[in-house]
């Protein structure tokens, strides 16, 4: 059963879909997933904590589909298709995947701004929220470090810098899939091109 939290970020996320941030309201929000406007604003503390609690979820939700990729069957080339094909879908899916990746918020999104609220917050999960977001070029890294350390097993000791290489190279033609639409008939993830490109790089270093 969704916790309070869960249901008032389902509710603010569906809100976002039919209107721009600006136009969503607390009270509507919290009549929406059945709560009080003042357990709303325990959780969140207050509209921008939640934007940062929507991002955060959204950046979570990304990792762990990142995490489910590369642990998929095949080898390098394969899981990291696979990952670049989740990145595509994330992107396309998610306008908050969009900006974490992009940086490109747009005025219908809940850009998250800082938190300047001094005490922190009594709820775990908003003080995550609160500290912060990864930059695009931060998420970036940590989705490369985590397909480093996913496919590095193996490997010969003298390659990990090859593979960073290799991992990032591939995130990037994802993102750039993502972004610009592929002509007619092409691979709408990447896929072939990223294992194309994993596989020259594997070359180049061998």
């Amino acid at each position: 059963m969704p916790t309070a939290r869960d249901a008032l970020l389902d509710a603010a996320h569906a809100a976002l879909t039919v209107r721009p941030w600006p136009a969503v309201r607390m009270v509507d929000v919290a009549a929406a997933a059945g709560v009080s406007r003042q357990t709303l604003y325990n959780e969140f503390g207050s509209k921008d904590g939640l934007a940062r609690a929507l991002a955060r979820r959204a950046a979570d939700l990304y990792l762990a589909g990142v995490e489910r990729a590369l642990g998929s069957a095949g080898g390098t080339g394969d899981r990291l298709a696979a990952t670049a094909a989740w990145t595509v879908r994330a992107v396309r899916a998610s306008a908050l995947v969009r900006g974490l990746l992009t940086g490109c918020w747009g005025e219908r999104l809940p850009r998250p701004v800082p938190s300047l609220r001094r005490p922190a917050s009594v709820v775990p999960a908003q003080r995550r929220a609160d500290a912060g977001l990864p930059t695009p070029a931060e998420l970036l890294g940590q989705v490369r470090d985590r397909a480093v350390a996913a496919l590095e097993e193996g490997r010969p000791p003298h390659d990990p810098a090859a593979l960073a290489v290799t991992c990032e190279l591939a995130l990037r033609l994802a993102l750039s899939y993502a972004l610009v639409p592929p002509p007619p008939g092409a691979a709408e993830d990447g896929m072939p091109l990223v294992r194309d490109v994993v596989e020259w790089a594997q070359g180049a270093v061998t």
